[in-house]
């Protein structure tokens, strides 16, 4: 369930969006948005929450569905936009509900986006479940998120402990191990995940452009301490094996005929077995 709090930390998010940091993340987060839903087949996808990020501009399912918990992430996210085509998602239709609740069939969705929902939700685990639900056999689902494990992540602890936030305030980083724990016991298969966003947290495109280049030497040396990373899973549905009647089957014969000076070793062992009396008696004498 999505309180007041709630709704107030993604308008926040969304603005952050905004920032110079933001744009950073943002810019990451869709270009690798773009390369893993573009062979994705299907008939339906949903994006839950965050309409300021396009996840599924490139997408090749027809029906694309936004899922938003307030009116107000809509309404922001249009009013910064000059024209419809420059909206993240000028073809998806919107859809307002609780992200605990989606109002979609059971097994009707081919493929469920979730950009940093898990981290400001209450009930993360129940958003799981309603994905879960949803989702085909054989779905995908792909998660975003801040990695803890990173300079970014030591920023935001910092920032509680002082108070000067840097990203927005209550937001609960989760770790991509604890991510796959949740998704293994919902049957859902995940991948190795991809991290990226290596430059230190900086407010100013000058400090970025100045720690430019450890982007491509965080991807060397510490590929797992990125700011941001990101998941795919398929959803898993075990066969049913079919119990019959057992089968008799007739036995195998053990032994193969082998042939032996003109013969084979049952013809042989035939002959011997219709032997003459009169010839065992000789042997006998």
């Amino acid at each position: 369930m999505l309180t007041t709090a709630s709704n107030n930390l993604v308008i926040t998010m969304h603005d952050w969006l905004g920032s110079t940091a933001g744009m950073y993340i943002r810019e990451w987060e869709e270009a690798h948005y773009r390369s893993l839903t573009a062979d994705i087949f299907g008939f339906h996808a949903v994006q839950i929450g965050f309409p300021s990020i396009s996840t599924l501009q490139e997408s090749r399912i027809k029906n694309r569905w936004l899922s938003c918990a307030c009116s107000s992430e809509i309404s922001r996210c249009r009013n910064q936009a000059d024209s419809p085509s420059q909206l993240p998602h000028p073809l998806s239709v919107s859809v307002l509900h609780r992200f605990e609740e989606l109002p979609f069939a059971s097994q009707s969705i081919d493929l469920v986006v979730l950009p940093h929902v898990l981290e400001f939700a209450e009930s993360p685990h129940q958003i799981l479940r309603e994905v879960e639900r949803v989702l085909i056999p054989e779905g995908k689902l792909i998660i975003s998120g801040f990695n803890p494990a990173s300079l970014w992540g030591i920023r935001q602890a910092m920032g509680k402990v002082t108070g000067a936030h840097f990203l927005p305030e209550y937001a609960e980083f989760i770790s991509l191990s604890r991510i796959k724990d949740w998704l293994k016991l919902l049957d859902l298969e995940t991948s190795r995940g991809h991290f990226g966003c290596y430059i230190p947290p900086c407010k100013t495109r000058k400090w970025q452009t100045r720690f430019a280049f450890m982007e491509k030497t965080g991807e060397r040396w510490w590929p797992y301490f990125g700011a941001i990373y990101m998941v795919e899973a398929i959803k898993r549905v075990r066969g049913i094996r079919v119990i019959g009647p057992a089968v008799r089957k007739r036995p195998q014969q053990l032994f193969h005929n082998i042939p032996v000076n003109n013969q084979t070793i049952q013809e042989k062992g035939r002959q011997n077995s219709e032997a003459s009396p009169h010839s065992l008696s000789k042997r006998k004498t």
